[in-house]
């Protein structure tokens, strides 16, 4: 099918975007609205090696996607010869049932709307950009790719949390995990990278990805396929995010309501909303905390030593699951830009086999080491045990391979 895609990933605080080139699979244009919601909403629009950035009045998701549309208009590639042929859609959560790529009709978007209590930072956002780009779009199918498919397939035991399983199944209360679409690029990117393809060679591969961004998860996967992933029912468990408390004691939720008199919603707000990074040192940005590290903020060292001691946890039980791990991949914003962070993940990890070096962690990404934009970057030394990366995410590129699939 040859044409265009056009791919919008919502965040909970942005919009990515990609017009790709469904036969070449070329980025034709790419761009992120960040900071969506803030007043310091900015928008940069990438056409091959020219960057234009600009301001946005961009108070939710709706007017981001129209600066979006705005910005094709003005600097181009003009969207109505781009010979668009699909519209993709990240959706974070599809529930039980949603979990191959769909055509979006009304009664599809009435679910994800449904589906919102489980991800309350997300669905919203991702049916908002739907909604106003099926408006704005109207004349090409709009496709929506779930998140959660990568998970469906966990083993009953990881998927399956300790309460009655005939509950469980009524309600459909499971691990779902979420990421999905970063997991599973970053682990086959990781698997051909190591392993040239070699069916052999992948089948025993113990990969540990951790994406971080303003939302944070780790999996492990074996041969291609997860064994665990750190999201559960919804977006919240598992990792310190940007905005949210990630692993908490469930009886902190009845101890508010009974003790201190907090309504649920009120207790749903504050463990989505303002916890994580947020709640620790006010600011979910950790470009900002970092900076404040470096001026000596007890405040912003505390709430960095939280987010790395949860992630430190969670690598080495997962390695223990996979009874050892081969490789370590950082993925997404904080991923792919922290290298100080890296290396404190990685500090403590030698008795597993995982170090860093400082000259490759601290390297430009991508082209400036010298290798094609995209490619996986090793970061640790040439002899090491357990091989560790930075991966730069595509969940566009697999987003509109998947449109071209359903369209096909």
């Amino acid at each position: 099918m040859s044409g265009s895609a056009l791919v919008f990933n919502a965040g909970s605080s942005s919009i990515k975007y990609e017009l790709i080139d469904t036969t070449s699979h070329g980025v034709l244009a790419s761009g992120l609205c960040e900071r969506v919601g803030r007043p310091d909403t900015v928008l940069h629009h990438h056409v091959g090696d020219e960057r234009f950035d600009r301001p946005v009045a961009a108070d939710g998701h709706t007017a981001a996607v129209q600066a979006v549309l705005d910005a094709f208009a003005e600097h181009g590639p003009d969207l109505a010869s781009a010979g668009i042929v699909g519209v993709g859609h990240r959706v974070v959560m599809g529930g039980p049932d949603l979990y191959a790529p769909v055509v979006v009709t009304d009664d599809v978007l009435a679910a994800i709307d449904a589906l919102a209590p489980l991800a309350p930072l997300h669905n919203p956002a991702n049916a908002a950009a739907i909604r106003v780009a099926r408006k704005l779009l109207i004349d090409v199918p709009h496709v929506a790719v779930f998140d959660t498919a990568f998970f469906h397939d966990l083993p009953t035991a990881a998927a399956r949390y300790a309460i009655s399983p005939a509950f469980a199944a009524e309600h459909a209360i499971r691990r779902y995990g979420f990421h999905g679409i970063s997991h599973e690029y970053v682990s086959r990117t990781v698997t051909r990278h190591l392993t040239g393809d070699d069916a052999v060679a992948a089948r025993g591969l113990r990969q540990i990805v951790l994406h971080l961004g303003n939302g944070a998860s780790a999996s492990a996967v074996v041969g291609g396929r997860p064994l665990e992933t750190s999201m559960g029912l919804t977006p919240l468990e598992g990792l310190v995010m940007g905005t949210r408390s990630g692993d908490i004691d469930p009886a902190v939720a009845f101890y508010l309501h009974r003790e201190v008199g907090m309504e649920i919603d009120a207790i749903d707000h504050l463990l989505n909303y303002d916890s994580g990074l947020v709640g620790l040192a006010g600011t979910n940005d950790v470009r900002d905390i970092q900076a404040r590290i470096t001026d000596g903020d007890p405040v912003a060292r505390a709430a960095m030593d939280i987010y790395v001691h949860r992630l430190v946890k969670y690598i080495g039980a997962y390695a223990a699951v996979m009874g050892g791990v081969d490789a370590l991949s950082f993925t997404a914003g904080v991923g792919e830009n922290d290298a100080d962070l890296r290396a404190e993940v990685c500090a403590p990890l030698g008795f597993l086999g995982i170090e860093i070096d400082p000259a490759r962690n601290a390297a430009p990404a991508g082209a400036g080491r010298g290798l094609p934009a995209g490619s996986p970057q090793v970061i640790s030394p040439p002899a090491a045990e357990v091989t560790v990366l930075v991966v730069a995410t595509r969940e566009e590129q697999s987003i509109a391979r998947q449109v071209v699939a359903v369209l096909s």
